[in-house]
């Protein structure tokens, strides 16, 4: 279970924004059909396979906005380990209103769940070393703000949220520049002193370059192990090391183990499978 969420006020446009979609022109015309607008319906959300919970509020907000009065039971909250069979949460209300909701809350519900399983895996792969597992802004258009949650509730950290809140000075960005110091002063003249710099580099002679201009963080891309370890020796924890590229479940560990702070996985948020988790009635 997690200490921390988002305010409904983040999550609830998401919603009705799937709801709408769903929804579309004139409503669920099958549920309209076969159903008495008085009948009332029990269910459950149900693991499927082992996995790790997030996205209650989600298919909490979904059910609401079809049936305010609705009720909505957590069994195991966002962050909980769960089983084949689990229950996640059982909710009562109006027939049409929890089956109209029930395709939205189980997209965002296994969405979310499945980035949530994924960095569990790669946080226990580095158990016992320094480094910190983070994501990055490879997310689903429209949806980061949840992603990078649900990679809180995995038990990893989460990179910038966007363009706006750090400066992070990529190879593209150093090539428009004309080389890594002259990237680093200008960046350095121009943001506020509460504004983190972060560099990229690929090579051992642009991290001593780097090094020169005091970036708070640095960037190791695709660093062989040998090299990441130089790294390490070499900035002697002067700054913060962050190691990207080329990272899966069967190298996090090596790379952990080099010494490195941070690694970087693009796949937390752009490659997790989704948490197979049902609605079923009763």
């Amino acid at each position: 279970m997690v200490e921390f969420a988002l305010p409904d006020l983040m999550i609830e446009p998401i919603v009705r924004a799937a709801l709408v979609e769903d929804l579309g022109r004139a409503g669920d015309i099958t549920g309209e059909a076969c159903i008495p607008a008085d009948a009332r319906m029990a269910a459950s959300f149900v693991a499927r396979r082992d996995g790790v919970v997030a996205g209650l509020a989600c298919a909490r907000l979904a059910l609401h906005a079809l049936d305010p009065a609705a009720t909505f039971k957590v069994v195991a909250a966002d962050g909980t380990a769960v089983t084949p069979g689990a229950v996640l949460a059982r909710i009562e209300g109006k027939a049409r209103a929890v089956l109209a909701a029930e395709r939205v809350a189980l997209n965002l519900l296994g969405r979310l769940s499945g980035v949530t399983t994924l960095t569990a895996a790669y946080v226990a792969q580095v158990q016992g070393t320094r480094a910190q597992i983070i994501d990055t802004r490879k997310t689903t258009p429209g949806l980061r703000a949840l992603e990078k949650y649900a990679v809180r509730c995995g038990g990893g950290a989460n990179h910038r949220f966007g363009l706006d809140d750090a400066v992070l000075i990529k190879d593209n960005h150093i090539a428009a520049c004309g080389g890594v110091g002259v990237a680093l002063e200008r960046a350095r003249a121009r943001v506020g002193h509460m504004v983190k710099i972060e560099i990229e580099v690929d090579r051992l002679d642009q991290l001593r370059e780097a090094l020169e201009h005091r970036p708070d963080v640095i960037m190791l891309d695709n660093f062989s192990l040998e090299d990441l370890r130089e790294a390490v020796a070499l900035t002697a924890g002067r700054v913060t090391l962050e190691a990207s590229g080329g990272v899966g479940l069967t190298t996090v560990r090596a790379i952990a183990e080099t010494g490195v702070d941070l690694i970087s996985v693009g796949a937390l948020t752009h490659s997790a499978p989704v948490l197979d988790i049902g609605l079923d009635a009763g």
